[in-house]
C-alpha cells in the first residue's frame, strides 16, 4: 500500500525548512560581521605600515601611495632581527618544556588513581587565580636570590612556572575524553605505564598537545610584564618590550611601529596555520564525548 504525506505534514515541514534557512542565514551574517570587525584593526595596521607618515590620520583609509621604507627603518632602528631571535628562542624553549611537563601530568591526573589526586589538582588550579601583578614581586625576589635576574634562563623558568597550571588543566581535560578501555587492554597485554602513555595515549592526544602549543606560543610571544621586569639589559630583551620603545612620549612614528608589529605577528600566524587542523579537532573533541 502506498503511503502519502498528509497536507498537514507537508505544510508543517515548510515553516521548519524556512526557519532553518533563516537561522543559517542570520548566523552567517553574524559571523561575517564579527569577522570584518576583527579584521579591521589588522588591515589598518598593515595599511598604516605601507603609507607615508604624514597621511596616517589625515589621509584616506586606503593610502594612495604605498611605501615599504617603514619596514627597513623598523628593522634597523631597534635591531629587530636580534630581538626577534631572542623571542623565538625563549618562546620555543618555554613551549617545549611546558608541553613536556604538562602532557604526562595531565595524563596522571586524568587516568591514574593516587592519594590526594584531587587536592593536588585543585591546589594547582588555585594558582590560576593569582594575577601577574601580584606575583611579580615575590618572583623577582626569588630570582634575585638565585642570581637569575637579567637572565633568559630565569625568564624561561618564570614562564614555565606560571603557564604549567593552565596547560595541565587542558591536557587533563583532553585525556579524560579518551576511553579507559584502551589503557586496560594495553595493561592486559603487559605494557608498562610509561609504554601505555607513550605508545597508546599520547598519539591520541595530539589535538590537545597542538592546542597547548598554540596557546602557550601566543602567551609567551606576547608577554610583556615579566620580560620587562626580569631582563634589565636592553640588548637582551625579547621583542615585545622592545616594540614598546617605539612609542614616543610626545609623538610616535606610526608606520614604523605598525611595520614592526606586522613583522612580529608572522610567527603566530605560521604556528596557527601549521597546527590549525589539530587545533580545531582539539577544541571540538569534548563535544563528541558520550
Amino acid at each position: 500500500m502506498r503511503l502519502t504525506r498528509t497536507p498537514r505534514a507537508q505544510h508543517g515541514e515548510v515553516p521548519r525548512f524556512r526557519a532553518s534557512i533563516l537561522g543559517r542565514g542570520a548566523g552567517t551574517v553574524v559571523l561575517v560581521v564579527l569577522g570584518v570587525v576583527t579584521l579591521i584593526p589588522l588591515v589598518w595596521m598593515l595599511l598604516t605600515s605601507l603609507r607615508p607618515a604624514n597621511t596616517v590620520f589625515n589621509g584616506p583609509f586606503f593610502p594612495t601611495r604605498f611605501t615599504g621604507s617603514a619596514y627597513r627603518q623598523a628593522w634597523n632602528q631597534i635591531s629587530f632581527g636580534s630581538h626577534f631571535l631572542t623571542s623565538l628562542v625563549i618562546t620555543s624553549v618555554t613551549v617545549a618544556v611546558v608541553v613536556a611537563l604538562a602532557t604526562p601530568a595531565g595524563y596522571a591526573f586524568a587516568k591514574l588513581r593516587f592519594r590526594c589526586r584531587q587536592i593536588i589538582f585543585f591546589g594547582l588550579l588555585s594558582t590560576l587565580m593569582m594575577p601577574a601583578t601580584a606575583l611579580i614581586v615575590p618572583l623577582f625576589q626569588m630570582l634575585k636570590q638565585l642570581d637569575l635576574i637579567d637572565s633568559r634562563t630565569g625568564l624561561v623558568m618564570v614562564y614555565v612556572g606560571t603557564s604549567l597550571p593552565f596547560a595541565v588543566f587542558l591536557m587533563r581535560a583532553f585525556f579524560e575524553t579518551l576511553p579507559d578501555e584502551l589503557i586496560e587492554a594495553a595493561r592486559v597485554d603487559g605494557a608498562s605505564e610509561v609504554r601505555v602513555f607513550w605508545k597508546v595515549m599520547l598519539p591520541l592526544a595530539r589535538p590537545g598537545v597542538a592546542t597547548v602549543v598554540i596557546f602557550q606560543f601566543l602567551q609567551t610571544w606576547n608577554e610583556f610584564l615579566y620580560a620587562n621586569t626580569i631582563i634589565q639589559t636592553p640588548s637582551h630583551l625579547p621583542l615585545q618590550p622592545t616594540l614598546y620603545s617605539l612609542v614616543g612620549q610626545y609623538t610616535t612614528n606610526w608606520p614604523v611601529l605598525t611595520a614592526a608589529l606586522t613583522m612580529s605577528v608572522v610567527p603566530i600566524i605560521v604556528v596557527y596555520v601549521r597546527m590549525q587542523r589539530q587545533f580545531v579537532a582539539g577544541m571540538t573533541l569534548g563535544a563528541v564525548k558520550d
